[in-house]
């Protein structure tokens, strides 16, 4: 975790994202500032489904999306909706450690297994769902995967300011990620 930079002071907040709904959000969430009332959302978070992760923001803050691994890849019309109809002209990727997307293979069996068990799918039929979706959300590092969706995400919308951020479970914290 090397590459983290801790946000504990508003002088901490990178340049780059001062003044900018990505330093509002680093108050509410980190510094616990008292919630804003906002009618319109001008940022969209891209974050894990992880149940662990908990956000301190105001409601209507923000947009959200949560899919495994921040992988915004295949929410792009969703993306281009909260952009061109929504307003939105700045995305935050919120990864985070321990993510349960990094080495899917290893988990193959259990997921095969519950999908059985859980989801009364026949075994060929989980198996099958599982080759066909699991090379589409595998991750092989949280801060490599922000560091590249980030870029793709300046890539494809060259006006929106894009911050990756990452997340520790155990504090609760968000991070800066040194993008060097």
């Amino acid at each position: 975790m090397e590459r983290l930079i801790p946000v504990k002071t508003v002088d901490d907040i990178l340049p780059e994202y001062r003044d900018t709904p990505v330093q509002t959000f680093f108050e509410y969430h980190n510094f616990r500032k008292p919630f804003g009332s906002y009618t319109d959302s001008k940022m969209l978070i891209g974050m894990c489904m992880d149940k662990r992760i908990h956000l301190n923001i105001p409601d209507r803050f923000a947009f959200t999306i949560r899919t495994g691994g921040a992988n915004l890849r295949y929410s792009a019309f969703n993306v281009s909706y909260a952009i061109a109809v929504g307003g939105v002209r700045c995305i935050v990727l919120i990864g985070h450690n321990d993510c349960g997307m990094v080495n899917l293979y290893s988990k193959k069996d259990q997921i095969v297994g519950g999908l059985i068990e859980g989801a009364g799918m026949d075994p060929e039929q989980s198996e099958d769902h599982f080759r066909n979706y699991a090379p589409m959300f595998e991750i092989d590092s949280e801060i490599e995967f922000l560091l590249s969706e980030a870029a793709r995400l300046r890539k494809k919308y060259p006006k929106i300011l894009v911050a990756p951020l990452f997340y520790i479970i155990e504090d609760n914290q968000l991070y800066f990620l040194d993008e060097g």
